[in-house]
């Protein structure tokens, strides 16, 4: 997945430009764009799988590039946008390398979670929905991973880490690159 800072649209709407945190620069233009429309048009795909395939090649779901859909669609902006906010799968700002979604389900909270939150917070720098400056790492409250018996939880890019204590997310933290 890429990770985007800054997304534009010249004004003949011809080009996107991404350009990534660090020095490394990449370039999508609107022609990609229409190819993942025109492949969805083909397999007459809704605007939420167009949505995913488009994070899946931009990283997220920036406003310029969603105005742009909007119009190759033919389709309000609003909606294009309504449909990006509902659900929680999209996202409208960079994330990081790292996708930390700790558990504030009733088991996970009442086993000590609050505490693995302060853990997480301190180390990173960052409150819950917040991505920390480098996009190292992206931080997320869950209310519930379906792990109860291992309260309390995290889910770290894609795997459960149950029974978590300070110690323990304080090492896999350390572990991040």
């Amino acid at each position: 997945m890429l990770l985007v800072k800054h997304i534009t649209i010249t004004k003949d709407g011809k080009e996107v430009r991404c350009v990534t945190k660090g020095t490394k620069e990449v370039e999508l233009d609107i022609k990609e764009l229409e190819d993942i429309v025109n492949k969805a048009k083909e397999e007459n795909l809704g605007l939420i799988p167009l949505l995913q395939r488009t994070q899946e090649v931009i990283g997220y779901l920036p406003k310029e590039a969603l105005v742009a859909l909007s119009e190759m669609l033919h389709l309000p902006y609003s909606k294009v946008f309504g449909v990006a906010t509902f659900y929680a799968q999209f996202h409208l700002t960079p994330r990081g390398r790292h996708v930390i979604q700790q558990c504030d389900g009733t088991a996970c909270h009442v086993k000590g979670g609050p505490r693995i939150r302060r853990v997480i917070e301190e180390k990173l720098g960052i409150s819950p929905g917040e991505t920390t400056e480098d996009l190292k790492a992206t931080y997320e409250i869950v209310y519930c991973l379906g792990s109860c018996g291992l309260a309390p939880a995290a889910m770290i890019d894609g795997k459960v880490i149950g029974r978590l204590t300070q110690e323990k997310m304080k090492r896999i933290l350390d572990s991040m690159e």
